[in-house]
């Protein structure tokens, strides 16, 4: 699994995972969603499966799913601050367009589904 996640992403997530004492690790993935087909999904993992993905940076664990894995494939994770606001920005190489509102994006038929 080809993921990128900068320092700040993962300052960010170690921050977040820490504060959820239930949590073992950081999941991220895909889910059908919005008017373009997908939204990206960030949540705390409780427990890990056999199927899961699973990355480890800097002490980070991260688990993606297998049927996200595909989707995510060569995605930079990095952290937006704007003011008070901290946002987890994916750069992802497999969306060839995004709903106007950016909440949504699409991939191109060669990411195997």
């Amino acid at each position: 699994m080809n993921l990128v996640v900068t320092a700040e992403a993962v300052d960010h997530l170690k921050g977040a995972l820490q504060r959820n004492s239930k949590a073992v690790a950081i999941r991220l993935g895909v889910k059908t969603s919005g008017c373009s087909g997908y939204a990206y999904l960030v949540d705390y993992a409780e427990q890990t499966t056999e199927a899961d993905y699973q990355i480890e940076v800097d002490s980070l664990k991260i688990l993606i799913d297998p049927i996200s894995a595909p989707l995510l494939a060569g995605t930079k994770v990095d952290l937006k601050i704007e003011g008070v606001n901290r946002t987890l920005c994916f750069d992802n190489p497999n969306v060839v367009s995004e709903c106007g509102c950016g909440e949504s994006f699409a991939v191109g038929a060669s990411v195997p589904l």
